[in-house]
């Protein structure tokens, strides 16, 4: 008998890089996940274009044309609903949620941030990594709360900085690995080895994380 995989929905706000290499992941047979839906709050979202051209469906909900958070928020989550995904990635949306709508997907709503969670959450990230002197960065994926960049934390990758770096060139490098950390993250919900108990504790493999684990071992210091 053969187990259909998964069906996530991806939500963006701009140029679709994490989402091209989920795209490209999935058809190279890495990732078993079925891609139902694309959904940007920003009709300009160069990953909307990304999506089309893998024939994928796309929906914008321009959050210009809402009235409020909440009214966004509503009309994300009908959209999504729509397409009943046992998982909802964000991948570069750039959209506070509130706390009702984390709820409605809560254990089934994963984000990734470039720093080494519980560090550096919010925006201007990697200036910020370079400005505390940081000789260390990299990506953190985690579980979505109504905690800005706060919700458990299930696997990082880790990057060098170098004292030449500008957030440009650093943004750059932890970029390479956000698209390897992706996959692997995603890879580890659709096959059931990773979920969220009621106590917002990460379940891996059927028991609790003490420490969130690394992909790899090696800081990366590479081009």
């Amino acid at each position: 008998m053969t187990t259909k995989p998964p069906g996530i929905v991806i939500l963006i706000s701009g140029r679709g890089s994490n989402l091209e290499a989920i795209i490209e992941a999935t058809r190279r047979g890495e990732l078993p996940v079925d891609i139902r839906a694309v959904i940007s709050n920003r009709p300009d979202a160069a990953g909307i274009a990304i999506a089309r051209r893998a024939g994928i469906e796309t929906v914008v909900i321009d959050h210009a044309c809402q009235a409020d958070r909440a009214s966004f928020d509503a009309a994300l989550q009908t959209t999504i609903d729509t397409y009943n995904p046992g998982l909802v990635v964000l991948a570069g949306f750039m959209r506070l949620l509130t706390p009702g709508f984390v709820e409605q997907y809560r254990g089934r709503l994963i984000n990734i941030h470039p720093s080494l969670l519980p560090d550096f959450p919010g925006l201007n990230t990697h200036q910020r990594v370079i400005d505390a002197g940081r000789e260390v960065t990299g990506a953190t994926v985690h579980f979505v709360t109504a905690e800005t960049d706060g919700g458990p934390a299930y696997l990082q990758a880790r990057v060098a900085v170098r004292k030449d770096d500008t957030a440009g060139t650093l943004a750059a490098r932890v970029l390479r690995q956000e698209h390897r950390l992706y996959r692997e993250a995603i890879r580890q919900v659709a096959e059931g080895r990773i979920a969220l108990d009621n106590e917002d504790r990460v379940i891996l493999d059927g028991v609790p994380l003490e420490t969130v684990p690394l992909l790899g071992t090696a800081v990366v210091t590479g081009t």
